[in-house]
């Protein structure tokens, strides 16, 4: 591809590692392109991070017709970059374009892209052991009419972040409240593509949980109001009486993760019996109080693996494996942060060297 590079004349410093947190801080340069029916996708360029102009009536601002992406640089020991399965945030990406009618990127030119944007931004990959340059890819509609229509202009921009924990318990067991309220999506609505408004639906019901102490919800299907989908910024998986149980993504309501994708992979590869079925809060309640429910993790880019130490529902609160990191866990987690900071043989090929 043939990709402008403005780079900017007042280069930022990079802040302490040990005080990153998650998506506080922003690198120097963006990716920006534009697209235009008819003409397709052009005028490819990285310039200095700043603000953007959009036009009031653009697309995005009124009918939410935006989507996103979320990745990371991993710095190995060596001091290598390396990404972890981007081509299959690459096709989810497009996969959330068709879903929401905007145009989706030629693959070889997206992974492209990727390449030459990090390696402008590697400075900004931190070195330690846990810390990683997070991607944010992102898509947005930006027509300059109040029709409502399939998207006829487009704007695809890439931002990264220097990046610690995502949440501020780290690898520590969290407390996740189960959601009996509002619903995130149902089936045939937007729940399987990466776009603003899911995320946008679940704030509610999160500011709820964190007044009462607890991290993220973990929402039911918005239907029956009676199956496990997803916790709020993670897919979410249950060891019960020896079998890993994950709910089934054939109803189309929840994102199909890339972290929970790798899990599988792992766990099958371990022997372990991985179900991808229906679980029914019924069911989970009562795995709980019996003792079944042995360990429970939600798993996603940002925090990889997360341990859950305390689930609520109804006002009832059930503590899981003594509040402790379940040894399946810890063993995903090694196994996994291990290939994407290169201290682990990467026998699955899902290391993208830079």
């Amino acid at each position: 591809m043939d990709i402008k590079i403005v780079k900017t004349t007042e280069p930022k410093t990079m802040p302490k590692e040990s005080e990153l947190g998650f998506g506080q801080y922003f690198s120097d340069h963006m990716f920006v392109m534009d697209y235009e029916a008819g003409k397709g996708w052009f005028n490819a360029r990285i310039v200095p991070f700043g603000n953007i102009s959009l036009h009031p009536a653009s697309t995005v601002l009124h009918y939410g017709a935006e989507i996103f992406e979320g990745l990371k640089a991993y710095r190995t020991e060596e001091g290598n970059v390396q990404l972890f399965r981007p081509m299959e945030n690459i096709r989810r990406l497009n996969r959330s374009a068709e879903r929401m009618c905007l145009p989706v990127i030629n693959e070889d030119d997206a992974l492209e892209i990727l390449e030459t944007f990090v390696r402008l931004e590697e400075k900004w990959v931190p070195k330690s052991f846990g810390t990683s340059l997070y991607l944010r890819p992102y898509m947005f509609g930006n027509d300059e009419t109040l029709g409502v229509h399939t998207v006829h202009r487009a704007t695809y921009m890439i931002i990264a972040s220097p990046s610690g924990s995502y949440y501020k318990e780290g690898i520590n067991p969290v407390k996740i409240m189960i959601e009996n309220e509002d619903v995130r999506t149902v089936r045939g609505g937007t729940g399987y593509a990466k776009c603003g408004g899911n995320y946008a639906a679940s704030t509610r019901a999160g500011e709820r949980a964190n007044k009462k102490g607890y991290s993220q919800v973990l929402w039911l299907d918005g239907v029956e109001r009676k199956y496990i989908e997803e916790v709020g910024a993670m897919n979410v998986m249950f060891k019960i009486d020896g079998e890993i149980v994950t709910p089934e993504l054939n109803s189309g309501s929840i994102l199909p993760g890339i972290t929970r994708k790798s899990c599988i992979e792992v766990l099958r590869d371990l022997g372990y019996k991985v179900s991808e079925r229906l679980l029914s809060i019924d069911e989970l309640l009562e795995a709980m109080k019996n003792g079944k429910l042995e360990e429970a993790w939600g798993c996603g880019t940002a925090a990889v693996v997360s341990p859950i130490g305390r689930l609520m529902y109804d006002d009832v609160e059930y503590v899981i494996n003594d509040e402790k990191i379940g040894e399946v866990t810890q063993k995903l987690y090694d196994i996994l942060t291990g290939i994407q900071w290169g201290k682990v043989e990467d026998k699955y090929n899902w290391v993208h060297k830079l």
